[in-house]
């Protein structure tokens, strides 16, 4: 190296080759510097906040990130070019021309510096202020032009547009808002493509000293500094004299508008799956979600002396994604906690399963929808099941008591099929909360005597909508949807359509759309026990509305009744959801038959059937079960003389199998015999009081003919319609039969107790 230096010659000696030898290392390092390989990254990524967002992209909400600011970055398309054009009006003018710095704005610096006597013009480009944007401030001059060679390296690792972008992405714009699109939707509710020219002049201006003209604080400073860039921006030829004029005399029109806060349960539980500035997407409608919590909270406000708060879920049927969900009425305002979502707690659902036993024993071929069944006094010892109102309506078709909601029937049905059938279709569906053996909830399952979530339940809904395809519901768009299992048949869920289907309360106008256009609907409620807990659940092929009410703390109400409250709610959010080119009805021409049957049992008609009609039935449901009714009478050999016979009592209701004695074809028949007080395995409490301790008996059969009645194997007396016998109960255990002269006999059996409570006997 020193030989190559010595065999230099340049004019003036020694000094001038070293000069030149020490230029040309320099500019050998500079260029090496600035062509080194760097982390442009680490320059050009903003810290951005996690959000939340709706099916659409659209921001549901947002957190803030690792620095406690918000900062939403977008892509440079996206940010309207008013604001691109303002923003390098008055920060740099030349950014597209210049590699890095701007010589000429150097010069002119420091020209000004130096006349002053004092610092009162900066040179720092775009890029500079990049890079000042990770390194901090310059306060020196050998930091400033550390940082102008950082600039200088940074324009040959990225582009122009890259460096814009990370501008816009992360200069400050006032209080905690990094980001031209954090700063738009804070100020103007709305993202930066959609600003106005004075809007995006206003914000364009801020970068330079956020604090001090953050128009909220100092609007006059704001408005000042928006002057100035509308300035530039027509000296620079971007906008007219006019145009400029109408924005700088336009209104600041900068606000407090909050970030998206919708849906903040959900939030809450997906939180811990978001990293540093993850955007996850959900299935969330977020104008319908907006819309959902605006319903609950008015709802929850006009009854909120009596109830307490509300949830609820919007669901697309034929994808089973989540529209909307609601948590509760107000996440910050509700006693007993608002935090707590809703969907989730564990509630007694009332009548709101009992779609499920009637759609099972329908599957089963153990209930068809027109056959009649009796509503009326059901003793089974200790469980004896009234209806909500304590009224009963007598004969109805299994359509009408289901769409009434009455629960004799219900239990008449589930009898048949068995609590176990019943408990494993709704595990099957989802529901999570039924932990415990078919026993333990028994006969009361499809009264509702057991804990579900809504969220689980409107799930199990949607199988039934779905036309028996089950799938959870789905909530997060990652991944493809779960494949669907069939639980129920097509034509068995086509039928509960049929059953459940009904107009809205008329003082509601929920199934009705703006244009005045009804749409088909069906519908249950349920009550829990004691008024505690309201559902409804409104739905077609489209939609699925599901509604919880009640009391965080399970303190009851008279006006927590499905039909009065949930309902309502249920029926103004689904008129709310947009008509789509779906049919809202499913085609049932393929899982549907029509069926002759008998006009008075509504079972499939035999030829002992006088008057008969015709039904429709699921194409899949075996017929296996037929009219049980009508035989010909007994010896009159004339097939036209029908005799029509009934079951004694509720229990064990089935017109396909009355349980009659039946004798050679020809002989006489006789109606079943029935015990119906007291009813089999009723337990007695004796009081001590006079005439308190003593039953009437009766049959089924009281009023046809003079019944002989045993007690424990010991005659007890003769009975007829006019002279019924009277028990006087006894401790223990007994047998009590019951026998026709014909010899028909019905027996039950009974417990008679004694309390600590009860006077001792003389």
């Amino acid at each position: 190296m020193k030989r190559y230096l010595e065999k230099i010659r340049l004019p003036g000696g020694r000094w001038r080759r070293a000069v030149a030898v020490a230029t040309a290392v320099a500019v050998l390092g500079v260029l090496t510097f600035l062509y080194w390989p760097m982390d442009a990254a680490a320059y050009l990524r903003p810290e951005p906040s996690s959000q939340i967002l709706d099916r659409e992209g659209r921001p549901v909400y947002a957190f803030l990130n690792a620095r406690e600011q918000w900062c939403f970055p977008i892509a440079l398309a996206d940010v309207g070019p008013r604001l691109v054009q303002a923003t390098l009006a008055a920060e740099d003018r030349r950014f597209r021309a210049h590699p890095g710095i701007d010589p000429a704005a150097v010069l002119r610096a420091v020209g000004q510096n130096a006349s002053r006597g004092d610092v009162v013009s900066g040179a720092s480009t775009l890029t500079m202020q990049v890079v000042k944007l990770r390194h901090g401030p310059a306060r020196t001059v050998r930091a400033k032009a550390w940082q102008g060679l950082l600039a200088l390296r940074l324009e040959r690792h990225a582009t122009k547009d890259e460096i814009l972008e990370a501008y816009l992405n992360r200069a400050p714009y006032g209080q905690n808002l990094v980001g031209c699109e954090a700063a738009a939707r804070r100020y103007f509710a709305k993202p930066a493509r959609e600003l106005t020219l004075s809007e995006a002049a206003l914000l364009a201006g801020l970068p330079k000293a956020p604090t001090a003209l953050m128009p909220l604080d100092n609007p006059d400073r704001a408005r000042a500094r928006r002057t100035y860039v509308l300035a530039r921006m027509e000296a620079d030829g971007v906008v007219g004299a006019a145009e400029r004029s109408r924005a700088d005399h336009a209104p600041l029109g900068a606000r407090h508008h909050p970030f998206p806060a919708l849906a903040p349960h959900l939030a809450m539980r997906l939180r811990p799956r978001l990293d540093h500035g993850t955007r996850l997407r959900t299935t969330l409608d977020a104008a319908l979600q907006q819309e959902a919590e605006r319903l609950v909270g008015r709802s929850v406000r006009n009854v909120k002396r009596d109830i307490g708060n509300a949830a609820l879920i919007v669901v697309d049927v034929r994808s089973a994604e989540v529209l909307a969900r609601v948590g509760s009425a107000d996440f910050f305002d509700i006693p007993g906690a608002g935090q707590v979502d809703a969907c989730l707690a564990p509630r007694s659902p009332g009548s709101a399963l009992k779609p499920f036993t009637f759609a099972l024993a329908l599957e089963r071929g153990r209930l068809y929808a027109s056959e009649m069944l009796l509503d009326h006094v059901l003793d089974f010892g200790r469980f004896n099941p009234e209806n909500f109102d304590e009224q009963y309506r007598g004969l109805v078709t299994a359509s009408d008591a289901l769409r009434s909601s009455l629960n004799v029937p219900a239990v008449t049905v589930l009898d048949r099929i068995g609590p176990a059938s019943v408990h494993e279709l709704l595990t099957r569906s989802g529901l999570t909360t039924l932990n415990k053996t078919p026993d333990y909830y028994g006969l009361g399952l499809t009264l509702g005597d057991c804990e579900v979530r809504l969220q689980e339940l409107t799930a199990a809904y949607e199988m039934l909508a779905n036309l028996g395809e089950y799938r959870p519901l789905r909530i997060v768009s990652d991944g493809p949807p779960q494949e669907p299992r069939r639980l129920l048949a097509p034509g068995t869920c086509a039928k509960i359509y049929e059953m459940l289907e009904q107009p809205l309360p008329s003082e509601m106008t929920g199934a009705v759309r703006a244009a005045g256009v009804k749409t088909r609907v069906c519908w249950k409620t349920g009550t829990s026990s004691g008024h505690r807990d309201a559902w409804a659940f409104v739905f077609n092929r489209q939609y699925l509305v599901g509604v919880w009410m009640g009391n965080n703390d399970g303190r009851p109400s008279r006006k927590l009744f499905g039909a009065w409250s949930a309902l309502p709610l249920a029926g103004r959010m689904f008129r709310y959801l947009p008509a789509t080119s779906q049919p809202a009805w499913p085609d049932t021409s393929d899982n549907l038959i029509k069926t002759t049957v008998c006009a008075v049992s509504g079972l499939p008609a035999t030829k002992w059937c006088f008057q008969t009609r015709e039904d429709t039935f699921p194409r899949n449901q075996f017929l296996n079960r037929a009219c049980d009714m009508h035989y010909p009478a007994p010896g009159a050999g004339d097939t036209n003389k029908v005799v029509e016979r009934w079951p004694g009592s509720a229990k064990g209701w089935d017109l396909a199998k009355i349980g009659t004695v039946r004798h050679a074809e020809g002989e006489a028949r006789e109606e079943a015999l029935q015990i119906l007080s007291p009813a089999d395995g009723a337990e007695f409490v004796l009081t001590g009081e006079a005439a308190g301790d003593r039953i009437r008996l009766s049959s089924s059969l009281d009023a046809a003919a003079p019944l002989h009645w045993y007690l424990d194997a010991s005659f007890l007396g003769t009975a007829t319609a006019e002279s019924p016998i009277y028990l006087e109960l006894k401790p223990g255990g007994h047998t009590l039969t019951c026998m026709t002269a014909s010899g028909v006999t019905g027996t039950v059996k009974f417990n008679v107790v004694v309390t600590a409570r009860t006077p001792k006997f003389d």
